[in-house]
């Protein structure tokens, strides 16, 4: 349905490289939460900005790629239809991905335009990550390449890039331990080898460690 008078305008930005089998119907499927949030009765139908400027949510079929660059009017609840998102577009990743969101609070703006009658009110600007991937070692490697590059450029203001191979090797060996807590934590949930019990986890400890990049 259509939000009249919506506090927040609500900014969805990134790619996800998708598996060459998905169809446009699944991928319809997967974002209807984000369609049927903006009022669309379908992908294509909901799938435009509310800014003309902007691409919108757009389905590169040949290049296999789902690519958002779309505004849409909402609230808070919106940040459950990511979580809905993220759960399907998982399904359908091939590799990992980041997507940024970013809340802007309309009425605040316009109160700080118009006077400062509420010296207490606070903007209810945001801003999150979404990370997707078809396996957990693929959203760590997304998830660790970021935090390398944030940083790395934060401390090349003081140092130079070829001093700093030993803050990214710290930086691997902090993911290495999460990979291997998450790996050991999915285990204790799989049957015994030989159970004839059904399969565990989707994702289980056998996954791919995220690679170690330098």
């Amino acid at each position: 349905m259509t939000r009249y008078n919506a506090p927040l305008e609500i900014h969805v930005h990134g790619e996800v490289a998708l598996r060459a089998d998905v169809s446009f119907d699944q991928l319809q499927e997967a974002l209807k939460p984000l369609w049927k949030y903006a009022g669309g009765r379908s992908l294509s139908d909901g799938a435009t900005s509310v800014y003309e400027e902007e691409p919108g949510i757009r389905f590169d079929a040949p290049g296999h790629l789902l690519q958002m660059c779309w505004t849409v009017a909402g609230d808070d609840d919106f940040r459950q239809v990511l979580d809905e998102v993220a759960m399907s577009l998982n399904e359908l990743s091939e590799r990992g991905a980041a997507i940024e969101v970013t809340f802007y609070d309309v009425e605040f703006d316009e109160d700080d335009e118009d006077d400062a009658r509420d010296e207490d009110a606070e903007s209810r600007d945001d801003f999150v990550m979404l990370f997707i991937g078809p396996d957990p070692a693929a959203i760590m490697q997304v998830q660790r390449d970021l935090l390398v590059q944030d940083v790395v450029a934060m401390m090349e203001r003081h140092f130079d890039g070829a001093e700093l191979g030993g803050v990214v090797n710290e930086i691997d060996k902090l993911f290495s331990l999460r990979f291997d807590a998450l790996a050991n934590s999915l285990e204790l949930g799989r049957p015994p080898r030989g159970s004839g019990g059904p399969g565990g986890a989707g994702h289980g400890g056998g996954g791919r460690r995220p690679r170690h990049l330098h």
